[in-house]
């Protein structure tokens, strides 16, 4: 063994650094000119073990002591420009002052003597720097490398300061030797500083152990037709194998995964520049690197090599197709449109380039159908019967295995489902559980389809072994949409019965809340409604709804309702009274709020209004019903007679008859049911039933006068003013039901003339006319007289037509003598002109009769002279003499 090389490094290099005084004190014979400082520091380069004690000793000058009049008393230390408690002070001689430290905690402190001159001004009279430290450690896990075709480089677990570091490594160190192989050396590290020194443990090796071989470089990679599953690999080996043997380690993967897989160590341990790969897949990409090393194990594995890539051959398909099909509404009975569809197989199992594939139907007991396909699908027209239906893929080196799928005939009934399906999500993947039926399944069928209220559902499926109870769903999934999830168990006679179930990959907050609004608003609740949330904005299953609801100066109420209702009453409201609602849906990841809602509760309850109005209503009724029958049947309603039109006639101022139609004498209108009445006298004597019926009306005229109100003769005859008759017959007749009431309205003619005939008018009086009023005097006088005189009277009803004559007739004579009678009637007849015709039938009035015609035949003349002026006589022997009922409009009086 021979010592090659030593190296002393340094490990840390410890400085003292003198700190000129901060002052300078000159003497007087030595003004402006530099000099000593007035003391000094002992010791001037301190080099301290960290955490050891440390004393200083500030010596001043006399020459500067003399002049300042200072000694050591007034030394005091300042350590980093604080000063130091003066307990660490020591007073030596007049001269000299010392200050100790314990445990030293700082690695650089800068120490510094001062007097104060004069009693107040500090000056600075000399300054160290103290370092303190620790000795050197020995180092460590010395070693070292030899990179081929480079010099040596050692390194330790401790920093080289004296050495030549690389880049990146400072406890690397970069010896300036040259290898030379088959030969030991030895190596060693010494560490030394202010403090002490150390030296490492001593290595010694040969030089060609510690090489590390550059990389083996072009790599290759190719495949062999005959084999499918190998690969073989050629390199260049480094110039190193000019002297030493070396081993290698291969690595591969396939080119979509990231996992190495390593050739086993005993097959490459020799030198060699190829090797074939074994047990590959069939036509897949693989991926290769290569590394070296010396043969025994010792020394460094080179570099990877970059890395080369090859692709087997192909082979068959080693897996057949999965296979399914679906029936599509078809509008014949007798055929179904059945689509077959199948999955591509991946490459691993591909084995190759799928060229295309081949399908064979055969319905039962029948013939084959054979197609073949470029594509994953065919859209074929089965009968109603069973079939049976077989894949295989073909690639350039053979077919696949056959994949069959029985169709069954039409109206199969499907059993035999699975038990507890589940989905879930894991690890980024969706995944599928559930229970195996009794039955021997042949395989499981998967379907799957984003369920979305704005496009259809379109499945995508796949298959897995009869053996498999769990698997994840291989397809593109995303976030937050809801999947129907299908497992359907295929047996060897068909399909069984489907089970779903609905999942996410991955929930999150609804987009968007539900709207509430208000179905029925009650006084004191109100029944809110929504809809249902889409399901494109549910973003995960919605657990359940919250209720938010206020009134404006109100807290907020929160009310949890179950996901499955769409309806919730809120109760113990306010009446009239506004509230704000919002609604919020939930999901296992959060919730979203919906948008504002307000309604305002009524102040009365339905029906309320109604229970309060009508009783009232009612009891008003009834008051009013009960108060009119008690005035009716208690209180009969008994006019006034000081009311009456018959009171408020003037005999001062008789109102003139005009009847003509062009000259209105009543403002409010014509007149209405006007009767005029003609009885001419019989020339003959009158017979016993003429007396008769006037014995009767006198006895029922008598027999009346025991219903007079009371109103005297003078209140009827000291007026001349007519009387209103109401013309609702109506009043007539509940007022005349039991006696006909009337009043003698004119008793002197026209201007203190003797009227020819006695007028009445009805009165609006309810009282039974008065006995003065009657005038029984005149009927016993023209009884006795045996003569009935002709009367006058006016039709009623002029609008219209008379149609029957029977009209019953209440008829007053009154007996005056000839003359007065023509006299009278021949003024009237000039101050009174008769319209000939009322509406469109003609109304006679005032038929003008002569004396002659009353009393005799001997004023046979003069009614001839009557009759000339358009007068008609009409004579009625057979009508009875009785009184007319009247109607008069306001303001007039019928003459009789």
């Amino acid at each position: 063994m021979c010592l090659l090389q030593k190296y002393l490094c340094k490990m840390l290099a410890l400085q003292t650094w003198i700190v000129q005084a901060l002052f300078i004190f000159l003497t007087t014979e030595s003004i402006g000119e530099l000099i000593d400082p007035c003391g000094r520091i002992t010791p001037e380069s301190a080099v301290v073990q960290l955490g050891s004690n440390f004393t200083a000793v500030c010596v001043l000058k006399e020459n500067c002591m003399d002049y300042f009049h200072v000694n050591a008393d007034y030394i005091f230390w300042k350590t980093n420009h604080a000063p130091v408690p003066n307990k660490q002070y020591t007073v030596i001689n007049r001269t000299a002052s010392s200050v100790t430290f314990t445990d030293m905690p700082l690695l650089n402190v800068q120490l510094t003597c001062n007097v104060r001159t004069f009693g107040q001004i500090d000056q600075n009279v000399y300054g160290i720097r103290i370092i303190s430290g620790l000795p050197p450690e020995k180092p460590k896990n010395l070693s070292c490398i030899i990179n081929e075709g480079k010099k040596m480089m050692c390194q330790a677990t401790e920093k080289f300061a004296d050495c030549k570091t690389k880049r990146g490594t400072p406890t690397s160190c970069t010896v300036d030797y040259s290898p030379v192989y088959f030969v030991n050396i030895e190596v060693w590290v010494e560490a030394e500083n202010a403090l002490g020194k150390v030296t490492s443990d001593h290595i010694n090796f040969d030089p060609v152990d510690k090489v590390k071989p550059n990389p083996p470089h072009n790599l290759s990679v190719t495949n062999s037709e005959e084999l499918s599953s190998i690969l073989k690999l050629t390199w260049i080996n480094s110039s190193v194998q000019g002297f030493i043997r070396l081993k290698y380690s291969i690595q591969y993967r396939t080119k979509d995964t990231a996992t190495w897989s390593e050739i086993p160590s005993e097959d490459t341990a020799s030198t060699r520049t190829s090797f074939t790969v074994q047990d590959l897949k069939p036509f897949t990409e693989y991926v290769f690197r290569i590394r070296c090393m010396k043969e025994d194990g010792k020394g460094y594995w080179s570099d990877w090599s970059k890395e080369a890539s090859g692709i087997t051959y192909e082979d068959r398909p080693s897996k057949a197709p999965s296979f399914w099909y679906k029936i599509e509404p078809s509008h014949s009975r007798a055929y179904r449109s059945v689509q077959l569809m199948w999955k591509t197989l991946p490459l691993f199992e591909a084995n190759g380039k799928i060229l295309d594939y081949e399908v064979t139907l055969t319905r039962w007991k029948s013939h084959l159908q054979n197609f073949i396909v470029n594509d994953t699908k065919l859209q074929v027209n089965l009968t109603n019967d069973r079939y049976i239906a077989t894949l295989t893929a073909r690639n350039l080196v053979g077919k696949s295995d056959a994949s069959v799928l029985t169709i069954p005939p039409y109206g199969f009934q499907a059993t035999h489902p699975i038990k507890d399906l589940k989905a879930f999500p894991k690890d980024n993947m969706l995944w599928v559980e559930w229970t195996a039926p009794n039955e021997s399944v042949n395989k499981y069928v998967l379907e799957w389809c984003v369920l979305s209220d704005k496009s259809p559902c379109i499945p995508d499926w796949q298959q897995e072994d009869g053996i498999v109870h769990h698997t994840y769903l291989r397809g593109n999934l995303a976030e937050s949409k809801c999947y129907l999830i299908t497992v359907t168990p295929v047996y060897a006679d068909g399909p069984g019965s489907p089970e779903s179930i609905k999942a996410y990959l991955k929930q999150a907050p609804p987009s968007k809340g539900p709207t509430v609004r208000t179905k029925k608003v009650g006084k004191n609740e109100a029944v809110l409604e929504w809809d249902q949330l889409p399901v494109d904005v549910q973003n995960g299953f919605i657990r359940n709804y919250t209720i938010f609801y206020r009134t404006i100066i109100g807290n907020e109420t929160a009310v949890n309702v179950d996901s499955s209702h769409t309806e919730y009453t809120l109760s113990s409201l306010t009446s009239d009274t506004l509230y704000m609602v919002r609604m919020a849906a939930y999901t296992d990841e959060g919730g979203k709020d919906g948008p504002e809602f307000t309604f305002t509760t009524p102040k009365f309850a339905q029906g309320e209004i109604e229970a309060i109005v009508v009783p009232v209503c009612l009891a008003f009724l009834l008051t009013t019903l009960l108060g009119v029958l008690i005035k009716k049947h208690i209180w009969p309603n008994v006019p006034d007679p000081s009311k009456s039109h018959i009171a408020q006639w003037s005999p001062h101022t008789p109102l003139r008859h005009n009847f003509n139609s062009k000259d209105h004498m009543y403002s409010d209108g014509n007149f209405t049911d006007v009767s005029v009445v003609e009885i001419e006298a019989n020339e003959k004597k009158p017979f016993p039933e003429d007396l008769k019926s006037l014995d009767l009306f006198k006895k029922e005229k008598i027999s009346t006068e025991g219903h007079s109100s009371g109103i005297g003769g003078s209140s009827c005859m000291s007026s001349s003013r007519p009387s209103i008759s109401s013309s609702d017959e109506n009043d007539s007749a509940q007022n005349t039901s039991s006696t006909v009431q009337y009043s003698t309205v004119v008793h002197s003619g026209y201007r203190h003339q003797v009227p020819s005939v006695q007028v009445f008018s009805r009165s609006e009086s309810t009282q039974p006319l008065l006995d003065s009023e009657e005038r029984l005097e005149e009927l016993q006088l023209a009884d006795s007289g045996g003569i009935l005189p002709k009367q006058q009277y006016f039709k009623q009803n002029c609008s219209q037509h008379e149609t029957s004559p029977d009209i019953s007739h209440f008829e007053r004579s009154k007996q005056v003598s000839v003359n007065e009678d023509l006299v009278r009637l021949k003024q009237q007849q000039i101050s009174d002109p008769i319209p000939q015709s009322c509406g469109s039938g003609e109304m006679k009035m005032f038929q003008e009769v002569s004396a002659a015609d009353r009393f005799g035949p001997g004023t046979e003349g003069q009614v001839g002279r009557f009759e000339a002026v358009g007068m008609e006589a009409v004579i009625d022997e057979e009508m009875p003499k009785s009184y007319l009922p009247q109607t008069v409009r306001q303001g007039g009086y019928v003459p009789q």
